[in-house]
């Protein structure tokens, strides 16, 4: 299982950092794993499948 950090979801989704966190905060996107004290990742796997979604829409 693959993270992603912060620079490499806005890279791959083209979504900038503020439309990533309100997303996240209205259930749109995927949430964030807390992989240590300071720092955060998303699954590869759950940011591939959000964007397999939006592709099929």
């Amino acid at each position: 299982m693959s993270l992603l950090e912060l620079h490499d979801v806005i890279r791959r989704t083209s979504l900038s950092k503020a439309t990533i966190y309100r997303k996240m905060s209205n259930g749109q996107f995927p949430k964030q794993r807390q992989i240590s004290e300071r720092r955060v990742a998303w699954y590869e796997e759950d940011v591939n499948e959000w964007i397999k979604s939006k592709v099929a829409q």
